[in-house]
C-alpha cells in the first residue's frame, strides 16, 4: 500500500510533494514548518517590503508547526502518540534551541519518539523551523 496525503489543514507544500506517504503502516511526513494553512503566512514574523526582519517569535512558530504536524498526522489516519522519529531543522540553534526544547518537552511529553535536531543555513522560506518525521498508523 502506498498512498499519497494530502491535506487542507496544514500549510501546502512549497514544491511538488506531497504532506505524507503511507507505505505499509508507517507513515512518512515531509518536511512541515510553520505557515499557516489559511493564510500561508509565518506566525511570529513580520518582515518589511524588503524583505527585513521587523519583529520575530519563535515561540510562535512552534506552536504552528506542531499544529500542522498534528493535522497532517490526523488527515493521515495516524495521531501525535504514534510518531517515532523526528527530525528537526533549526536556522539558528543558539538563539533558538532552548525554547524549542522546552516546547518539546510539553508537546512530546509521554511521545517518547527518536529526534535529531540540526542547524541548517536557511530553509526554503523564511521561516526558523522545519519538522520531518516518521510515525506508525495502527
Amino acid at each position: 500500500m502506498k498512498e499519497i496525503v494530502n491535506t487542507q489543514k496544514a500549510a501546502k507544500p512549497v514544491g511538488a510533494y506531497p504532506h505524507a506517504r503511507k507505505v505499509g503502516n508507517l507513515l512518512f511526513l515531509s518536511g512541515i514548518g510553520p505557515r499557516t494553512a489559511a493564510t500561508n503566512e509565518i506566525p511570529g514574523l513580520e518582515l518589511d517590503a524588503r524583505g527585513n526582519m521587523i519583529s520575530f517569535d519563535f515561540e510562535a512558530q512552534c506552536h504552528s508547526v506542531f499544529q500542522n504536524i498534528k493535522a497532517v498526522l490526523e488527515a493521515s489516519g495516524s495521531e501525535w502518540k504514534h510518531l517515532v522519529d523526528i527530525t528537526v531543522f533549526l536556522t539558528d540553534m543558539k538563539r533558538d534551541f532552548n525554547t524549542y526544547n522546552r516546547l518539546y518537552a510539553e508537546y512530546f511529553k509521554g511521545v517518547d519518539a527518536c529526534r535529531t535536531t540540526v542547524e541548517v543555513k536557511s530553509l526554503p522560506t523564511p521561516i526558523a523551523i522545519e519538522l520531518k518525521c516518521i510515525a506508525v498508523i495502527e
